[in-house]
């Protein structure tokens, strides 16, 4: 046993009690179910509003951005599994205070990303049922779902992977059939990549325009980074993380990526907007009947997939907090089936903020939402480059056992991943629609900061 294995012991020891029954099909499944939610089926069309056809641009670089960050939790959660996960690996390769803070950060950003969804699926409804209440729809998925992660992690499981599999069809089907209609489309037609050109060109509000809809890309691709927490409750946790890493990201490309390029060339960018689902409005601009009620079904749940994904991973991470010391010891409470639902239960604040926020600003509550929601995100992603770099520092010095899985290119691509994530943050403070992330951001780091070397680090 290896001097930094027999060390992180302490820390696995202390978050035992959760069941390992999650296979590597259904880890990938975990991946997918969270990042492939809100972010492309209703913030794409508030990115596309940015930044144009050159959106292409930007959800490319978010997506290096998320390849790079799955690489350095691959190679770290394959040597440490656990639910703690980056909080962990930031508690004892960065600092204690380091721990505290991405855990903190990374629970409050995913409890209002849960808002955003919810706020997402009572919009969705609405399109079956307008001029119904949202608080309405709110609190009848909200139950659902917090049932289901309430009963066990198998039932989780099971209901994620059947929720991602109807994802996944819905976007190949997309895909397919988006690729028929702009294959056969007429040359002097609405249809067609001319429409990459026309409306102000590839750049309508040029390089700053697609900079700034790659903070909304980071936003879509939040919560892949779950799966490295799933880990924690996997059978095999060395194989299912690598297939299941390796999985995701390949398929998250290929679906973001493909889906707004046809988009794009189907419907003119002046037209999208996060009043609907830009897919929604691919279909309508189709004119094939009923098929813009499937898609919205389809929409919807990808929603409460990527909300179902979002409550288990909020859950474990306080979880994590309260058996580190750092929350009431009832959020470390297993029921009898191992899951927390002391930590469940306190994690779902996100949906109550959401039914406020749409009962007092049902127009904006998306937006909001999503601003104040993006400072954690972002910090956490920064924190798991940082997090990554003492790693293998530390590792390779120590003279351990070889990694069984490598981050390519050490150090230059993880600097390159924290530095990119620096940038994108500096850039929410000259960004008009997203001021609220540095301004609530930076306060909240701060009150963090100073209850940890009051009271925790004392102790």
């Amino acid at each position: 046993m290896t001097i930094h294995t027999r060390q992180f012991d302490d820390i696995v020891a202390r978050e035992q009690g959760l069941h390992r029954s999650l296979s590597s099909r259904q880890m990938s499944m975990i991946a997918i179910g969270g990042a492939i939610g809100t972010g492309l089926f209703l913030g794409s069309g508030f990115a596309i509003s940015f930044a144009g056809p050159s959106v292409l641009i930007s959800y490319a670089i978010g997506a290096l951005i998320a390849l790079l960050l799955m690489g350095c939790l691959a190679e770290m959660t394959v040597a440490h599994p656990t639910s703690g996960s980056f909080g962990a690996y930031a508690e004892y390769y960065v600092n204690p205070w380091a721990g505290f803070m991405v855990r903190y950060a990374y629970w409050a950003s995913i409890v209002l990303a849960i808002g955003t969804e919810v706020t997402a699926v009572a919009l969705y409804m609405q399109y079956w049922f307008p001029g119904s209440p949202a608080w309405l729809w709110i609190v009848l998925f909200a139950g659902c779902l917090i049932l289901v992660n309430a009963l066990s992690v198998n039932i989780f499981g099971l209901v994620e992977y059947w929720f991602s599999t109807i994802k996944i069809i819905a976007i190949v089907g997309f895909i397919l059939l988006g690729a028929y209609m702009v294959y056969a489309a007429p040359a002097d037609g609405p249809i067609g990549f001319k429409n990459y050109l026309i409306h102000g060109g590839f750049f309508p509000n040029g390089g700053k325009g697609m900079w700034i809809a790659v903070i909304v890309s980071i936003f879509s691709y939040l919560s892949i980074e779950m799966i490295a927490v799933a880990a924690g409750e996997a059978k095999n946790p060395e194989q299912a993380i690598t297939s299941a890493f390796r999985a995701a990201m390949l398929r998250l490309v290929i679906f973001y990526l493909l889906t707004l390029a046809l988009m794009l060339a189907i419907v003119p960018w002046t037209a999208a907007g996060s009043d609907k689902s830009p897919f929604v409005k691919v279909m309508e601009a189709l004119d094939i009947p009923g098929a813009a009620g499937v898609i919205n079904f389809v929409i919807l749940v990808a929603a409460l997939s990527a909300m179902n994904s979002q409550l288990y991973i909020t859950t474990r991470m306080m979880f994590s907090l309260s058996r580190a010391g750092y929350a009431a010891p009832r959020f470390g409470r297993l029921s009898r089936r191992g899951v927390p639902v002391g930590a469940l239960v306190l994690s779902c604040a996100g949906i109550a903020v959401a039914a406020a926020l749409s009962i007092l600003y049902p127009k904006e509550s998306f937006t909001l939402m999503m601003a104040v929601s993006m400072f954690g995100a972002m910090f956490t992603w920064m924190m798991i480059f940082i997090t990554h770099y003492f790693f293998r520092r530390s590792w390779t010095a120590q003279g351990n056992r070889p990694l069984a899985f490598r981050m390519w290119g050490f150090p230059w691509l993880t600097l390159l991943g924290a530095g990119l994530m620096l940038a994108i943050m500096i850039t929410t403070a000259y960004t008009r629609e997203f001021q609220m992330t540095l301004l609530s951001g930076l306060p909240f780091v701060l009150v963090l900061s100073i209850v940890y070397f009051v009271w925790y680090r004392r102790r």
